[in-house]
C-alpha cells in the first residue's frame, strides 16, 4: 500500500509539474508570435531586396502562424507544420486565381498584402522550408533530453 501511495503521490507531483509547464509555453508561444510579427511588418515596411523580403518573410510567415496557434494548442499535433503547410500552399494557389479580385478586396492594399496578389512557386517552396524547420523543432522536441525531470542519461534527477 505505502508503494502504491508513493506511486501515486509521484504521478501527482509529475501531473502538477506539467501544468505548471503548459500554462508557461501559451506564454512563451504568444511572445514568439508577437517578435515575429514585428520583425515581419519590419521587413514588408523597410526592407525591399531580393533576398530577404521575398525569401525569409515568406519563411517566417508560416512560423508566425505556428507559434500563433501554439498558443492555444500548446502540446500535441504533431502534424500541426503539415496542416500549416497545406494552408500556405492553398492560400497561394488561391492567388492563381486572383482571389483579392474575386472577394472585392482588389481595392484593399491591405487585403493584397495580406492574402496576396500574384501567385508564385518559389513562395510555395519557402513555406515548405519553414515547415520542414518546423518539424525539425517538433521532432526534437519530442526527444527525451527535453523532458523535464530526465538528465541527459535519462535517469530520473
Amino acid at each position: 500500500m505505502l508503494y502504491k501511495n508513493r506511486a501515486i503521490s509521484k504521478n501527482k507531483n509529475m501531473e502538477d509539474k506539467q501544468t505548471k509547464k503548459t500554462g508557461r509555453k501559451p506564454l512563451a508561444y504568444g511572445m514568439a508570435t508577437l517578435v515575429l510579427l514585428l520583425i515581419e511588418i519590419m521587413i514588408a515596411l523597410y526592407v525591399h531586396d531580393e533576398f530577404i523580403r521575398p525569401y525569409v518573410g515568406d519563411v517566417l510567415v508560416v512560423i508566425v502562424i505556428y507559434t500563433f496557434i501554439r498558443i492555444f494548442l500548446p502540446q500535441g499535433h504533431t502534424l500541426l507544420p503539415l496542416y500549416i503547410f497545406i494552408f500556405a500552399a492553398g492560400v497561394e494557389l488561391l492567388q492563381l486565381f486572383h482571389i483579392v479580385e474575386l472577394l472585392g478586396l482588389g481595392d484593399s492594399r491591405f487585403f493584397r498584402i495580406l492574402i496576396g496578389s500574384v501567385f508564385d512557386i518559389k513562395d510555395v517552396f519557402c513555406y515548405a522550408f519553414g515547415c520542414i524547420l518546423l518539424e525539425v523543432y517538433e521532432i526534437i522536441k519530442m526527444q527525451p533530453v527535453f523532458h523535464q525531470g530526465k538528465n541527459r542519461c535519462g535517469n530520473d534527477s
